[in-house]
């Protein structure tokens, strides 16, 4: 781990508030891209904006007591989570809306016919599916949130985690088995 990130990271642990600002400002680059890649997943239905949805998950991160990470890995896979419940949360709140004019915090320059986006109701079961496997492997849900959501390869996985490159794949098709489980569920 960068030794700087390291030391922001026991600093903003330890209660520094300004420790955790500058974690964030370090790590901007990075948790930008991921806001990226995760409203590029969320389709054209969420018209959530790349720089509001880091800024909500830095906020609602920043807001939490006791949160502590051992490495960076680890702070940017706990973001992607907090992003990902947020875009839950405003699929929900769109999906919940009564008929009338429909508030859109910002353009997300995400092309409005997305063959790869996912539905506002498939994110939400993707989010409950993935909260159901952290209750049943808490490891299996860490590697989904690094691979998938923050976008590690396999072998940096392995690395951070002191296993083989083979090791973290099984977990892979372990961890893709059981939330494909969890989504068939009725």
């Amino acid at each position: 781990m960068d030794a700087p990130i390291g030391r922001l990271i026991q600093t903003a642990a330890a209660g520094d508030r300004a420790a955790a600002d500058q974690l964030f400002a370090a790590l901007y680059r990075e948790l930008h891209s991921i806001a990226e890649r995760e409203l590029h997943r969320g389709g054209a239905e969420l018209t959530l904006g790349t720089t509001t949805l880091l800024h909500d998950a830095y906020l609602n991160i920043a807001g939490r007591e006791g949160v502590q990470f051992a490495s960076r890995p680890q702070f940017l896979a706990y973001a992607a989570r907090a992003m990902r419940g947020l875009m839950i949360d405003y699929a929900r709140r769109r999906r919940t809306k009564k008929r009338g004019v429909e508030f859109h915090i910002t353009s997300s320059g995400v092309d409005s016919a997305a063959a790869d986006g996912v539905r506002s109701d498939e994110l939400e079961q993707l989010g409950t599916a993935l909260d159901t496997l952290a209750g049943a492997d808490a490891g299996l849900a860490q590697l989904v949130d690094l691979h998938f959501f923050c976008g590690f390869s396999f072998g940096e996985v392995a690395e951070l985690r002191g296993v083989s490159e083979r090791t973290v794949q099984r977990d892979w098709r372990k961890a893709r088995l059981l939330l494909h489980r969890t989504l068939q569920e009725p």
